[in-house]
């Protein structure tokens, strides 16, 4: 029986809390290092966290931008970088401008040697300069 989502040999909650913690370093650092098929799946999620700050940056209302923040904040962790942002704010102040004229493909996934120890293929996933 096949799913058409990848299981990663994890629980649902596990599964969970692994992409969130990802797709929060991604946003808090720009690019990550990790397993080909963990970048395929953060790459889909942190596409729907940017087209969200997107369309809560394009209104005018108060309550819909709100919104769009808390339906992040639902995904990403509140953690902050260097400077003292949180992963929340760097998506809203600084991601979402840069690609309020783009329609899709945020990111992109660069396929790097395979690990050694285990010989899993890995890959850099990153946004678009």
């Amino acid at each position: 029986m096949s799913n058409k989502f990848t299981q990663l040999n994890r629980d649902m909650s596990s599964r969970k809390a692994l992409v969130r913690d990802l797709s929060t370093q991604l946003i808090l650092h720009g690019e990550i290092k990790t397993t080909e098929k963990k970048a395929k799946l953060v790459s889909g999620i942190v596409e729907k966290l940017v087209t969200c700050a997107k369309n809560g940056l394009d209104t005018n209302n108060s309550k819909d931008l709100l919104a769009a923040r808390r339906q992040v904040m639902e995904t990403v962790r509140p953690l902050k970088n260097a400077d003292g942002k949180t992963a929340t704010q760097i998506l809203f102040d600084e991601i979402a401008p840069k690609y309020k004229d783009r329609n899709g493909g945020y990111t992109q996934i660069f396929k790097l040697a395979p690990r050694t120890g285990d010989g899993a293929p890995m890959a850099l996933i990153r946004f678009v300069k």
